[in-house]
């Protein structure tokens, strides 16, 4: 997000099956952080990163202790940096590492003032505004275990709730997988739930955002287990989730979560407050309902009902 009530764009995994340069935020959100941590005291290394083999090892050594199977594909010493060109699932991106290995960057702005891999300048490229109309059609894209799509939802849930059938809302799955199986059993899941028993949805939904365990879900909001099977064992749950990935690359979403209203990628914080406005000023003439106060704590990222009190931000990450 930016201007700290935005949300997220896509860099990475997700766009990498197009722009193989862009990293995921499964490597910026965990080894774009954690990993500098860790590099500025010290607690990979233990020193100074000297060498391009030395590089190399920590670099998939804590990839590896995040889950994120990535490989080395080359290391160059430009001069002033280390160039470190890694590989998931066959798509390729770049780290630049200082030349002691204590800082590192997605991309980087040479001199020339030309950003390479910026990705704060392709955040600018969003819509400013948003073709208003009586009834917005509101569509939250998100991956079912991104926890900055899992923050998302909590937050957009009570707005739905609150405008009813006043608004066209949805919530959709972008057009890729970035957490293995459980993910894209899940995405089946949520879009035969969402599609043949739509009333139970939301309910399922809100469970399952507490500690993402289904089987509990499924029972607690009283999915019909034998419909959902069928449509499982079918090609339904591929054929739903694929109309999901066709708008998910008809609208150019590049990351999770991205909020699409009337067709526009919009920016917006993830509180159901900030939410409420963001969708509230799409109608032509906002309903009553748009003046509900809703919270204006920002949900916690990932599983669990808690709000987020740690500092997280709630602008500018997301799974790419």
């Amino acid at each position: 997000m930016k201007d700290g009530n935005v949300f997220e764009k896509e860099s990475a995994v997700s766009k990498m099956k197009r722009n193989p340069w862009i990293i995921s935020t499964i490597i910026l959100a965990i080894i774009a952080i954690v990993f500098v941590i860790f590099f500025l005291r010290g607690e990979i290394t233990g020193n100074a990163v000297a060498t391009q083999e030395s590089i190399s090892a920590n670099f998939l050594n804590f990839a590896k202790s995040q889950g994120v199977n990535a490989e080395v594909v080359n290391v160059t010493d430009t001069g002033s940096f280390y160039e470190l060109i890694y590989s998931i699932d066959g798509k390729e991106g770049p780290f630049y590492i200082t030349k002691d290995g204590k800082y590192f960057t997605q991309g980087f702005i040479p001199l020339t003032g030309n950003a390479v891999n910026n990705q704060a300048n392709q955040q600018a490229e969003k819509p400013a505004e948003v073709t208003k109309s009586d009834k917005p059609k509101v569509e939250l894209f998100v991956m079912t275990h991104c926890p900055y799509g899992t923050q998302a939802e909590k937050g957009f849930i009570p707005v739905i709730k609150a405008l009813g059938s006043k608004v066209d809302a949805n919530i959709r799955f972008v057009h890729y997988f970035m957490h293995g199986d459980k993910e894209e059993k899940e995405t089946y899941n949520q879009v035969c739930i969402r599609e043949e028993q739509s009333a139970k949805y939301l309910d399922y939904l809100s469970c399952f955002l507490e500690d993402g365990n289904s089987a509990r879900c499924l029972t607690k909001a009283g999915v019909d287990q034998t419909k959902l099977n069928v449509c499982l064992s079918t090609n339904k749950s591929k054929e739903y989730y694929a109309q999901d990935s066709a708008l998910s690359q008809e609208y150019g979403v590049q990351g999770s979560p991205t909020l699409i209203i009337n067709s526009a990628d919009v920016s917006s914080g993830r509180s159901p407050s900030a939410m409420l406005s963001s969708v509230c000023s799409a109608f032509n003439t906002a309903p009553s309902d748009c003046s509900q106060s809703l919270s204006t704590a920002n949900p916690s990222a990932g599983f669990g009902t808690v709000t987020d009190t740690a500092g997280h931000p709630s602008t500018d990450t997301q799974c790419e």
